[in-house]
């Protein structure tokens, strides 16, 4: 018996059977951008330990916001001068990117699946003002 068969009631409706798969969607969007963010730093790390011997990271993020700081690495990147500190870089990126996409993610199933236009309304707010925290400094 698997866990959707444990919370749902025999006589449960397809509504409830949609809400058990948003749940498993957002728990693996989240679980997904959390693994794939340890990946990146912990190999960024590795990489300048065996490289260094150190794990201190030159950084300068004063002034920047998250796109700003994402399109500089991707252009450093550009230019050949991939290092440790990208993968780090890119490893935080996808952590602060993670909980954006469970929002997205939200709005998308709200509107598209469920139609249900209170939800969508509430959580496009919320949307909007995590993409507005994005772009501050």
């Amino acid at each position: 018996m698997d866990s959707a068969e444990l919370f749902t009631e025999p006589d449960a409706g397809p509504e409830t059977a949609r809400q058990f798969d948003m749940d498993e969607v957002v728990g693996y969007v989240l679980l997904g951008g959390v693994l794939l963010s340890l990946a990146l730093v912990a190999s960024g790390l590795a990489w300048e330990w065996f490289a260094r011997g150190s794990l201190a990271l030159d950084y300068r993020l004063t002034g920047m916001n998250l796109f700003e700081f994402v399109v500089e690495e991707i252009r450093l990147a550009m230019h050949g001068a991939v290092r440790p500190r990208l993968l780090v870089n890119f490893g935080i990126v996808v952590l602060m990117l993670t909980p954006f996409l469970r929002v997205l993610a939200s709005v998308v199933y709200f509107a598209a699946f469920l139609k249900n236009w209170k939800y969508t309304l509430f959580t496009s707010f919320v949307l909007i003002v995590l993409t507005y925290s994005l772009f501050l400094r």
